[in-house]
């Protein structure tokens, strides 16, 4: 029964890890719309189903029941690709990582999930602290969608992941699994 308990921790710590690991990367199989050099770029609110001509950006916690209400998705004008961490400062949006990871991570989105909020899950509650990786059944991930075609997991991290016009990011949080892949 030990050895089994052993192994069933460290299959979920790897499984945890895998998971963190992959909100902080790059979408695999995405198309660029353009290589040309990125511009100044402006936010605008946009409404979720108003087309936009640059980057759309999507924050959706629903996942945290009784959590706060997410911004309206904006759209950031850019001229070609262009650093996702750039286009999140330009929608207002603040991301932090952990004390660990701190550039690499995806803790917190606006603040949320707070550092005193019961995050539910199947488990029970949990509170994340940000200190290492978040929890393997309550994360934030990081996806890229383009123009047209299929939401895709990123696989590389804010500071290097760039997205290209007609594209949206969205930072989706997750808590035991759910939701999959983002709504939109």
């Amino acid at each position: 029964m030990t050895k089994f308990r052993t192994a069933a921790a460290s299959s979920l710590a790897a499984a945890g890890l895998l998971l963190s690991l992959a909100a902080c990367s790059t979408p695999a199989a995405t198309p660029s719309a353009s290589s040309a050099p990125a511009s100044s770029t402006a936010a605008s609110s946009a409404a979720a189903s108003e087309p936009c001509t640059g980057v759309k950006v999507i924050i959706d916690s629903s996942a945290l029941k009784n959590g706060p209400a997410d911004p309206a998705p904006a759209c950031v004008s850019v001229d070609g690709p262009t650093l996702a961490s750039k286009v999140l400062d330009e929608a207002k949006v603040k991301t932090e990582g952990t004390e660990a990871y701190p550039k690499e991570v995806v803790c917190r989105v606006n603040g949320v999930p707070a550092a005193d909020f019961d995050i539910a899950h199947k488990g029970g509650t949990y509170k994340e602290e940000c200190k290492k990786m978040p929890a393997a059944f309550a994360y934030w991930s990081v996806w890229v969608k383009p123009a047209t075609g299929a939401w895709a997991y990123a696989q590389e991290g804010l500071a290097t992941l760039k997205v290209s016009p007609g594209q949206s990011l969205e930072l989706l949080y997750a808590v035991d699994g759910a939701p999959t892949t983002p709504k939109a």
